[in-house]
């Protein structure tokens, strides 16, 4: 599917510091580059199918880079490694390998203030085995060091898809077990290092899968592509939608949709820009660490492509060179700055490149791919203030500002559509706010270098 075969259209009204949109989507096309992809740097050496997430140290960004396979792709080259990349600088250096004893791939990372949890993963043996892990590797950005690992994962799964509800809980949906796909959800509380057990996908081969990825747009799961658990691991191109109850974190309500029959993916980066799903780089093919189809076709090649979607019903695209395959994670330094390291290159070529990803013109949504009509709190990153979007007659909102260590450090009230923040240094903080009975928390950072 050509980005330039798609037509769709979008109203959209300029405010100060972003757009909302109120319509359908815009022509988006390969001539109208709404993405850069930039190579910025370089790791230390070669990796793919590693970990990777962003941290803070301060307010000075990081990629960090978990585990993975080195340019050999052989179950030999599978590894602990890992590398902490300076996005002001370009400097990588190495840091503490993953205390796993073994390596592995197929893991993924997330961050809850300054600790990153590794999760999952696989490790392969001479014979060719494949044996999933149940480990929760604690990072703690600040030290450098990890914390003694976290309650193991009651189902061990890797290939999985990880994602942050409420920058409180893990979900660890689907994924690999040693012999097939699983239907688990699994659901890490960091606070407490214990589990829940969430409700679990439909038991079949729509939902269940391995190599798919996804995120969490308030209290609503997205999660796209990946394999089934069947002869020669077929691509799936479905796109599930899982609506989390907030009274409830456990009872998921799940549904699916299939956009385009024509459109699939594996082993992509998923993340949000403004209110849009993104699905990035991967293959169109499934295959093997050793980026190898399954289908014993050859090599792979990359899709080379942004896939994105505002309403979980329809899809757009745009083809842009650079973008690798074999990915599982991307880090998210604002909401249209993010970057990707390592993974496969034309010709499965295992690639040491670091990636800016700068999304122009993106803009906000009032009305949510969730279909969620709360308040949401815009630009961010801010300089002194934020502004609401308050279109759907919220009548009063408090807020509660806490930090990223879940410290409360004000309460404050929206004044005129604004939280000043002036007095607050630069940093990341979790805005809560709260209009009778209901409540609604985001994320927000404050740079004012911007």
């Amino acid at each position: 599917m050509e980005g330039n075969n798609l037509v769709e259209y979008r109203k959209s009204i300029s405010m100060k510091y972003g757009y909302i949109i109120i319509g359908i989507m815009l022509l988006v096309s390969t001539a109208q580059a709404q993405l850069t992809v930039t190579e910025v740097g370089t790791l230390l050496e070669r990796i793919s199918n590693n970990a990777v997430c962003e941290g803070f140290i301060g307010d000075r960004p990081y990629l960090f880079s978990f585990g993975g396979i080195d340019s050999t792709k052989r179950f030999s080259g599978i590894h602990q490694r890992s590398f902490r990349y300076d996005i002001e600088t370009g400097e990588s250096i190495a840091i503490p390998p993953l205390p796993d004893g073994r390596g592995k791939i197929a893991s993924a990372a997330s961050r809850i203030g300054n600790i990153i949890y590794i999760t999952g993963g696989y490790y392969v043996n001479s014979n060719g085995s494949e044996e999933s892990s149940d480990k929760v590797h604690r990072y703690d950005i600040l030290s450098n060091s990890y914390l003694a690992d976290g309650s193991p994962i009651p189902v061990p799964t890797d290939d999985h898809v990880q994602a942050i509800w409420q920058d409180s809980l893990i979900y660890l949906i689907t994924g690999w077990r040693d012999f097939s796909n699983i239907a688990d959800v699994q659901i890490y509380n960091p606070a407490e290092d214990s589990w829940l057990v969430g409700e679990a996908v439909p038991n079949n081969n729509i939902y269940k899968s391995f190599g798919a990825s996804g995120v969490i747009v308030r209290d609503t799961i997205f999660y796209f592509g990946g394999a089934a658990s069947s002869s020669g691991f077929p691509i799936q191109n479905d796109l599930r939608k899982g609506i989390i109850d907030p009274s409830d974190p456990t009872k998921i309500s799940w549904s699916v949709s299939s956009p385009d029959s024509q459109v699939v993916g594996y082993r992509m980066a998923a993340t949000t820009v403004g209110n849009e799903l993104h699905w990035l780089g991967g293959s169109e093919q499934t295959y093997n660490f050793d980026g190898i189809a399954y289908n014993g076709s050859g090599g792979v090649a990359n899709s080379n492509r942004d896939l994105f979607s505002l309403d979980g019903k329809s899809w757009m695209e745009e083809r842009v060179d650079l973008l690798p395959m074999d990915l599982r994670g991307i880090a998210v330094v604002s909401d249209t700055v993010q970057y990707l390291a390592g993974g496969m290159l034309d010709n499965q070529e295992v690639s040491n490149k670091v990636y800016k990803l700068e999304w122009h013109n993106r803009t906000s949504s009032s009305q949510t791919v969730a279909e969620n009509t709360s308040p949401y709190l815009y630009p961010t990153p801010f300089c002194e203030r934020l502004f609401v979007d308050d279109r759907y007659g919220t009548p009063s909102l408090e807020v509660k500002i806490y930090n990223t260590q879940g410290l409360l450090l004000a309460k404050e009230k929206i004044s005129n559509g604004q939280l000043d923040m002036v007095a607050y240094p630069d940093g990341i903080y979790l805005i809560r706010m709260e209009a009778g009975d209901e409540s609604w928390s985001q994320k927000v950072i404050k740079n004012s270098r911007n």
